[in-house]
């Protein structure tokens, strides 16, 4: 089915108050009534016009439409969530038409859309095609996704970050605004790259009594100057003397949990990872840790560095390229 944009049927802007859709609801009535219109498809044009104001006129159905309808457009093939009219309940006595006057129509003469969001049976009291008895329109609020930015160490300690949030919000002119509003929440110890946090009942406040919707924390960690991650193992790129790889050493290591002593093999080549079991992120179980050596040369910026380099030369056979046939 189609998505049906019902500021464009009513001619008012998203933003409109209460007053302004009664105006114009009027206004489109008076214009399209099969009983005085002249407009051809005025029927047709009528059944929308009467559809779109029975949800405008109503804050919470407003608000529900705006939101699953925000990311829509007109003429775009639109389908609800599987579960978006399992909440859903119409107050009893069907829509209000005065005598005499311009009601707001039949649910019978209603499109496929509309039923989609707001079930079907609004004709008679009672529920809605899977609504709880006895209740009003509800709706599950909707849930909201952001992403919270944190340095590797607190992935070992666990911190507490206050994040700020833009959540909906129906005024006394049922327009929908945001407000702001800030949690304190915990990180706990363990967290991973793009893990997603849930936070029951943070998200939108539900409609008609419905439930909230939760809040979805996406874990993002900050780039680091000497650590990278991959999933719950740590590497760290550790710069050794050419004398500590060649002789073997003992050597501190950082980690961010704190330094650990680390022994470096003799002989230990440019690359090499060496692990350190247990030493990655926290969980069960937990990640490694790989030191990945980084052999630097000493500056030859004095003579008598320079005089050191040269007696290598002399004294020492070696060839690095000698695997490379010259």
């Amino acid at each position: 089915m189609q998505y049906k944009d019902y500021y464009k049927i009513m001619g008012v802007e998203r933003d409109a108050t209460q007053d302004d859709i009664k105006r114009a609801y009027r206004k489109l009535a008076r214009k399209y009534h099969p009983d005085v219109s002249k407009e051809a498809d005025c029927e047709a044009k009528f059944k929308d016009v009467n559809e779109a104001y029975s949800v405008l006129r109503d804050a919470e159905k407003r608000a529900a439409y705006d939101q699953l309808g925000s990311d829509w457009k007109s003429g775009q093939d639109f389908r609800p969530p599987p579960d978006w009219d399992s909440g859903f309940e119409h107050r009893g006595g069907g829509f209000e038409r005065s005598g005499g006057g311009f009601g707001a129509g039949d649910a019978a003469d209603f499109s496929d859309f509309f039923e989609s969001l707001f079930g079907r049976d609004f004709s008679r009291a009672g529920p809605a095609r899977g609504g709880h008895a006895g209740g009003g329109f509800q709706a599950a609020g909707e849930d909201h996704h952001a992403r919270v930015t944190i340095d590797l160490e607190d992935a070992y300690r666990g911190a507490t970050r206050g994040i700020t949030l833009q959540a909906p919000e129906v005024d006394d002119a049922g327009r929908v605004t945001t407000r702001s509003r800030t949690l304190n929440v915990r990180i706990p110890k363990g967290v991973r790259q793009g893990q997603r946090i849930r936070l029951a009942g943070q998200g939108s406040p539900g409609f008609g009594g419905g439930p909230a919707g939760d809040l979805y924390l996406e874990i993002d960690f900050r780039p680091h100057s000497a650590y990278r991650v991959e999933g719950r193992d740590v590497y760290l790129d550790l710069p050794l003397a050419p004398w500590e790889a060649a002789l073997g050493a003992s050597v501190k290591v950082p980690t961010p949990a704190g330094p650990v002593d680390l022994k470096v093999p003799a002989g230990t080549q440019g690359g090499r990872k060496l692990r350190l079991k247990g030493r990655g992120i926290p969980g069960n179980p937990p990640g490694d840790l790989y030191v990945v050596a980084d052999i630097t040369l000493p500056p030859a910026d004095t003579d008598e560095a320079k005089a050191l380099y040269r007696q290598m030369e002399s004294e020492l056979s070696y060839n690095p390229r000698k695997k490379l046939g010259v």
